[in-house]
């Protein structure tokens, strides 16, 4: 089976402002590099439009009309100091929603053996109810719940690497069982939370704080001696993969000192958690990272290793 390849024109259509890190180029430059020879086997789908249903299973109906009523016909809106919405960002972000739950049908029915979003706006730092950090709706969380609600999965991993704390996601999944949240993320940076001993109401809350110029090494330890061995403990049925490559140490945002080979082992070594307990089944969603050409290598070397195991 071959890896599939979710993302749409219509990413490009979220604007921000003049100088926003989160900019119509990241999906440029992915695209570029997922152009090269090497990854024509993918399978490349278009991203269907989400629907209300799979976005109430984690946002409240309130919040969900909140935002449809703040986009703009012309110009741009501002949601909070870094969060922005232009004509475009509706449908974008309903296509967000669309490419997880797509990712998550292929992969749960065998037709392809994993899948990569590669979608924007990004999603992890959106609360139930607030949206923050870029972000609008947090399709990790949906992908999640979908696969809950509409595959009938018992339990779900979310791994986030971003840079940034997926507070959205701790957020939703504070006090959920059936959903275990892992995190690597520089601290203190934005936004704020992701201690170690913020561990939820059922312990499926796993942060591994990282320093300012922690490097791979560092890095792959906290995988290899926190994240991996909670992940096997929790057995999930489908592991989900926020995947920000802003911890690259050419990042502009962040102050960790990653390089893509250590995108690469990460996303293998959670594709070896999946092959234990989720019968192989990962979905990618694409979160954070806004150096042009770190990013572009690191989606490159995420996407390969997603396709080679």
């Amino acid at each position: 089976m071959s890896t599939l390849l979710l993302s749409h024109p219509c990413f490009l259509d979220h604007l921000t402002p003049i100088g926003h890190p989160e900019r119509p180029d990241r999906l440029r430059a992915i695209d570029r590099i997922l152009e090269h020879e090497r990854f024509h086997s993918l399978e490349r789908e278009n991203a269907p439009m989400g629907t209300v249903e799979a976005i109430a299973r984690v946002h409240p109906m309130a919040y969900v009309d909140s935002l449809y009523k703040a986009a703009p016909t012309e110009g741009l809106v501002r949601i909070d100091a870094d969060t922005t919405m232009s004509p475009g960002s509706w449908e974008a972000a309903l296509r967000g929603v669309g490419a997880a739950c797509q990712a998550v049908d292929e992969v749960v029915a065998k037709k392809v053996s994993n899948a990569f979003s590669a979608s924007r706006p990004p999603g992890h730092h959106a609360e139930k109810a607030r949206a923050m950090g870029f972000c609008l709706f947090n399709n990790a969380a949906i992908a999640a719940r979908h696969a809950q609600s509409a595959h009938g999965l018992e339990r779900v991993a979310i791994v986030d690497f971003d840079v940034h704390h997926g507070n959205g996601t701790q957020d939703i999944f504070w006090a959920d069982p059936s959903v275990m949240y892992c995190s690597t993320h520089q601290m203190p940076l934005y936004p704020g939370s992701g201690a170690a001993d913020e561990t939820g109401e059922a312990n499926t809350i796993v942060n591994v704080p990282l320093a300012a110029g922690d490097d791979g090494a560092v890095f792959r330890e906290a995988f290899q001696t926190v994240i991996l061995p909670r992940l096997d403990a929790f057995a999930p049925d489908l592991v989900v993969i926020s995947a920000g490559f802003d911890a690259h140490v050419r990042d502009p945002l962040g102050g960790l000192n990653l390089v893509e080979a250590d995108f690469g082992w990460a996303t293998k070594a959670l594709m070896d958690v999946a092959d234990r307990h989720s019968d192989g089944r990962v979905v990618s969603i694409l979160e954070g990272g806004y150096d042009l050409e770190g990013l572009a290598r690191s989606v490159a070397a995420h996407v390969m290793t997603l396709m080679t195991g």
